[in-house]
């Protein structure tokens, strides 16, 4: 009887050191460092959203090998994308949100790190057209395109995305690589030394081009939609870490897909909290994430970005600044695939497909329906909300006519005419030809649209008098 209880005791001992052995140690943690750009308005979704609405620890595993695992999050967060690989690199952080020039050299840096490399496994936000970096000059600067700025003062970020902006735009107008005395400066450095007229021009990032003009003391006079070449920010995450906690990112790509769903649903609300959480004004963050936006927020990995990803590697690599990389190698979708699936939703169909949500509804002002969002028009009134407008004219009307009855007005919106980029209003330039208002980001395309149009190039304060008094369309 005794040898029985014996040889009971020393078989369940051995099933409890078994089951010990197949799990994690009760109370083992998990650390999970993750670098953000709070301040780059195209990130917000893969990082201070889901930082500041805890998405991250509802998608977690808790089951399985996840079972005793306690997760602590490290969110460190970031004024650029190179300073998010050296903590990649470093393995302080596993993940990391960053634009298209700096993922590309992150890609390529791990190339060449034994221990790990890296995959670009979900997109945060991107336009096709290229929108979002920029270059803008003090207002009071006679600067109005980047030919004017031969020779004088620029500062860029290096290694941003702004600076891959500028160097394409000076390889593909042939520019000698001293055109511009180029120097490296911060977001934050860069815009009090412009306020101060101590440099000449400023290239930055999402949301700076358009952040600055609005605050009073800056002209954007170059959008990187005249590069013609897509511009992004994404994610990227170990190897290493990725092979051995699969389950933690496919949480991370879920959560992702959660700040987007929340972004859209309630783009006013978002804009706001957005705006508290990273001190960017919400009209600025509207402009970039509303509807209509300049940037289109889609997890799902474009065949046509990494297409552009293959231009910044050939520009990196004309200023040797890289050898050989290959992006398509680079991507790994299965992660953001799994979320999909797991999340009831059609993967395939958001791939293929490019379109933002835009705005809709009627115009009440000209009362008609708004039926072409890309010649429309918003105005943001203080105690009305966000409402639209089917044309730049009924726009500007609306506008007038908020100002006449005492509203207070935070920002009114229209549309660049001939692309499409979204604009604020009292920065645009205006073609006024036959009763019709033509709003431009650039002063010689509004020149070069007069000029075809028997028409003339007013600012603001005077398209919104030819709008009242020329008829709406």
């Amino acid at each position: 009887m005794v040898r029985q209880v014996q040889s009971l005791s020393i078989a369940i001992s051995a099933a409890s050191v078994a089951l010990v052995l197949a799990q994690p140690a009760f109370g083992e943690t998990i650390k999970i460092g993750i670098g953000t750009q709070d301040t780059t308005t195209n990130t917000v979704t893969t990082g201070i959203v889901i930082r500041q609405l805890r998405l991250l620890e509802k998608y977690l595993p808790t089951d399985g090998k996840y079972a005793n695992i306690k997760f602590e999050l490290e969110w460190q967060n970031f004024t650029s994308g190179p300073p998010v690989t050296n903590g990649m690199m470093a393995n302080k952080l596993q993940f990391g949100a960053m634009g298209d020039y700096p993922l590309v050299v992150n890609g390529f840096t791990f190339e060449k790190n034994p221990e790990s490399k890296s995959r670009l496994i979900a997109v945060a936000a991107y336009s096709l057209s290229g929108s979002g970096n920029g270059l803008v000059v003090h207002k009071d600067s006679p600067y109005y395109e980047l030919a004017d700025l031969k020779g004088k003062l620029v500062s860029v970020p290096f290694g941003s995305a702004a600076h891959g902006m500028v160097l394409k735009a000076m390889q593909d107008r042939g520019y000698p690589a001293d055109f511009f005395q180029l120097v490296s400066q911060s977001p934050e450095v860069g815009s009090t030394n412009l306020q101060e007229k101590k440099i000449d021009g400023h290239a930055d990032f999402v949301p700076f081009a358009e952040l600055l003009p609005f605050r009073g003391f800056a002209r954007k006079i170059f959008d990187g939609v005249e590069t013609n070449l897509p511009t992004w920010h994404g994610v990227v995450v170990r190897t290493d870490f990725a092979e051995k906690y699969p389950e933690v990112v496919v949480a991370y790509m879920k959560a992702i897909i959660a700040a987007n769903q929340w972004l859209r649903a309630d783009p006013k609300l978002a804009a706001e909290k957005i705006a508290e959480w990273t001190g960017i004004s919400k009209e600025v963050v509207y402009i970039f994430l509303g509807p209509s936006g300049n940037m289109t927020t889609d997890p799902t990995i474009k065949p046509a970005l990494i297409d552009a990803a293959e231009v910044d590697v050939k520009v990196l690599q004309n200023l040797g600044r890289m050898k050989e990389f290959d992006p398509k190698k680079w991507v790994d979708d299965s992660f953001i695939r799994k979320a999909y699936a797991d999340m009831k939703l059609d993967y395939d169909a958001q791939l293929a497909s490019t379109k933002n949500y835009e705005i809709s509804g009627d115009d009440k002002f000209c009362k008609k329906p708004i039926s072409d969002p890309r010649k429309s028009g918003e105005v943001w009134v203080d105690d009305a909300g966000i409402l639209p407008f089917s044309s730049a004219s009924c726009t500007l009307g609306a506008y007038a006519d908020f100002k006449a009855k005492g509203k207070k007005i935070n920002v009114t919106y229209v549309f660049d005419t001939t692309r499409g980029i979204k604009l604020f209003a009292d920065q645009a330039f205006y073609a006024v030809a036959g009763g019709d208002v033509a709003p431009f980001l650039l002063k010689k395309d509004a020149e070069a649209y007069a000029a075809n149009n028997n028409g003339k190039v007013l600012g603001f304060e005077e398209a919104v008098k030819s709008a009242v008094g020329g008829g709406r369309t």
